[in-house]
C-alpha cells in the first residue's frame, strides 16, 4: 500500500481590522499644594492599555489616558500638572475566535487642555483606538509518496510560501543615566520631560532579534539656586540589544512593530550628592512575526498502470511574499509663527506620524499621512518665556509592491528616523524630517492540493477501450504527463518510443502512444 507523504505549513491569517473612536471628557482640580494658573502652555498625553479581553465577538479595552499640562503660575515660573482618565471601551469584532491573536494600537487625534478657571482644568482628547484580528491557520497538503514496495507516476509543482515562524510579544528596556553638563546648574525640580523614539530597527538573528535606535530625552527643570532661569535639556541616547527569541532564525522576514509604553525619569543625585544625574528608565514593547520564506513541493498528481488510485482534492490557502521594504520620505517645510513674537530660541520638538489613508494601486501601494509637529521655544517676553506651537505637515508616500491586489494584505510600521526644526529668519521656522515606512505585502493564494489517495482494481472495461496503440497529433494546452495518463502510459514510455530528449511538447507534434498495462 502506497501512503501519502503531508506537510504543514503554518500561516498568520488576517481576519479582519476594526477603528473606533473614543472621546474622553473631565476636569481636574489643582491640589492645594500647586499654586494658581495663569496660561497652559503645553500639554501631552499617552495612552496605557492594561488589557486587551475577548468577549466573543467584541473586545473590551481597558487603559487609561495619561496627560501633563505645564502652566505658567500667576506670580510667574512654571509648574506641572499630571493625572489621568480611565478608559474602558468595548470595540464590536464580528466572527472574533476564541483563540485569535488580538493587537491594538492608538492615535490621539485631538487633545486640548483648557483653564476653567486658576484653579480648574479641563481635559478633552479625541482617542482612535485600532483593533487588529489575526488567526494561525494550519494548511495540509501531500508533498510526496511513499511506494512501499508499489510503482506510480507523480507529478510535482513548486510554489514560493511565505510561513509563519514566529509571532509573539515582547518587551525590550532601556535604562541609562545622564549627566548635567558643568554648565547646566544643579536640578531643583523637574517640571516637564519627554522621551521620544528615534531611528529605531529590528533584525532577527539566530535566537534572537537585534533592536537599536535612539532615544531622544527632553527636561525643563528648575535650577538651584536664587534668579536661576528656567533650564532646558535635550540629549539623545542610542541604544543596541537583543531580545531572546529561540526560534528565529537570521535571514527571515520580519514584520516587527516596536512602541514605548513606558517613560520615566527621575533626578537623582552625583557622587558629591548633588542633584546633577538624571536615571531614564524605558521599555519598548516588540509585537514580533517573523516569516520564512520557502519554497514548497506540492504533490500535483498520481496515477499507476497496474491499478487505480482515486484521488481527494481540496483548497489550502497559502500566503505568497510579495513585497518586503522600508521605504523613507523626506519631509521639508516652513511654518509661519506669531509674528508679534520674538523667537529666542527653539529649545524642542517632537513628531507623531498619523496615517490617514492606504490605497492600494497598480503594483503600489499609496499611503497618505501628517507629520504633527509640536515645538516649544523661548521667547523674549519676560512674562511669557516659554511658549509652544504646533503644526501639520502632510505626506504622501508611493511603496512599489509589485503584483499587488485588491485582496493583498499589507502590513505597515511607521518612525520617525530624523527631524528638525531650526529659525529660517523672521517668523519662519524651517522643517526637516526623515520618516521610516516599513511595509510588508503578502498575497493569499489559494491551491488545489491532494489530501487523501485510494487504491482500487484496475478498471479492465474501461481500460479495453483504449487503443493498444494510436498516434496523436498534440493539441495547444496538452502536457506530456497528461497525455500518458489519458492514453495509460507513462513519461518515460512515451520520450523512449519518441526518441524525444526532454519533456516538452508543442502543438502539432506527432506522437507514437503504446497502452501500458503493468502486472499488479
Amino acid at each position: 500500500m502506497m501512503e501519502l507523504v503531508k506537510k504543514n505549513i503554518r500561516m498568520n491569517r488576517f481576519k479582519s481590522s476594526t477603528s473606533t473612536q473614543v472621546t474622553m471628557d473631565d476636569d481636574f482640580i489643582v491640589p492645594d499644594t500647586m499654586d494658581d494658573m495663569e496660561q497652559v502652555i503645553l500639554s501631552s498625553g499617552n495612552i496605557v492599555i492594561e488589557s486587551v479581553k475577548n468577549q466573543g465577538e467584541r473586545v473590551l479595552i481597558k487603559g487609561k489616558l495619561a496627560f501633563q499640562v505645564l502652566y505658567r503660575k500667576a506670580e510667574g515660573g512654571l509648574q506641572t500638572l499630571a493625572g489621568s482618565i480611565p478608559l474602558e471601551e468595548p470595540v464590536n469584532v464580528p466572527e472574533l475566535g476564541e483563540r485569535d491573536d488580538i493587537s491594538v494600537s492608538w492615535e490621539i487625534e485631538d487633545l486640548t487642555a483648557g483653564m476653567i478657571n486658576s484653579r480648574k482644568l479641563s481635559i478633552k482628547a479625541i482617542v482612535t483606538l485600532n483593533v487588529r484580528v489575526e488567526a494561525l491557520c494550519d494548511g495540509e497538503a501531500a508533498v510526496d509518496v511513499e511506494m512501499n514496495g508499489e510503482t506510480a507516476e507523480t507529478l510535482k509543482r513548486t510554489i514560493d510560501v511565505a510561513a509563519i515562524a514566529v509571532r509573539r510579544k515582547d518587551t525590550y528596556r532601556i535604562k541609562e543615566d545622564i549627566s548635567l553638563s558643568s554648565s547646566k546648574p544643579s536640578i531643583e525640580r523637574v517640571l516637564w520631560s519627554e522621551m521620544q523614539l528615534m531611528g529605531a530597527s529590528t533584525k532577527p538573528l539566530d535566537g534572537q532579534v537585534h533592536v537599536e535606535g535612539e532615544l531622544a530625552i527632553f527636561l525643563i527643570y528648575t535650577g538651584e539656586g536664587e534668579n536661576t532661569p528656567i533650564q532646558w535639556l535635550e540629549e539623545s541616547i542610542p541604544f543596541a540589544g537583543d531580545v531572546d527569541l529561540p526560534e528565529s532564525v537570521e535571514g527571515m522576514v520580519p514584520s516587527i512593530a516596536l512602541r514605548l509604553v513606558h517613560k520615566d525619569l527621575e533626578s537623582k543625585p552625583d557622587y558629591d550628592g548633588e542633584m546633577r544625574d538624571l536615571e531614564v528608565d524605558a521599555v519598548l514593547e516588540l509585537d514580533m512575526k517573523l516569516y520564512e520564506e520557502q519554497p514548497l513541493e506540492l504533490l500535483s498528481d498520481l496515477y499507476a498502470t497496474d491499478r487505480e488510485v482515486v484521488l481527494q482534492r481540496g483548497e489550502v490557502c497559502f500566503d505568497r511574499l510579495l513585497s518586503k521594504n522600508t521605504g523613507k520620505c523626506k519631509i521639508s517645510d516652513r511654518i509661519q509663527m506669531e509674528p508679534s513674537e520674538r523667537i529666542l530660541q527653539i529649545c524642542h520638538n517632537d513628531a507623531a506620524i498619523k496615517i490617514d489613508n492606504v490605497e492600494i494601486r497598480e503594483d503600489a501601494l499609496n499611503i497618505d499621512g501628517a507629520l504633527e509637529v509640536s515645538l516649544l521655544y523661548m521667547t523674549s517676553d519676560d512674562t511669557e518665556p516659554v511658549k509652544a506651537s504646533t503644526a501639520v505637515l502632510p505626506f504622501q508616500y508611493t511603496a512599489d509592491a509589485s503584483g499587488i491586489q485588491e485582496d493583498s494584505v499589507y502590513q505597515l510600521n511607521t518612525g520617525v528616523e530624523q527631524m528638525t526644526a531650526v529659525m529660517a529668519g523672521g517668523d519662519m521656522v524651517e522643517i526637516r524630517a526623515v520618516l521610516n515606512l516599513d511595509i510588508l505585502v503578502l498575497q493569499p493564494t489559494s491551491e488545489s492540493v491532494i489530501i487523501n489517495a485510494r487504491e482500487e482494481p484496475l478498471n479492465l472495461e474501461k481500460l479495453q477501450a483504449l487503443p493498444g496503440i494510436v498516434g496523436y497529433i498534440v493539441q495547444h494546452g496538452d502536457s506530456l504527463w497528461d497525455v500518458a495518463k489519458r492514453f495509460h502510459t507513462t513519461i518515460s514510455r512515451v520520450m523512449e518510443t519518441n526518441d524525444l530528449t526532454d519533456d516538452q511538447i508543442r502543438p502539432g507534434d506527432r506522437l507514437l502512444l503504446v497502452k501500458e498495462v503493468a502486472k499488479a
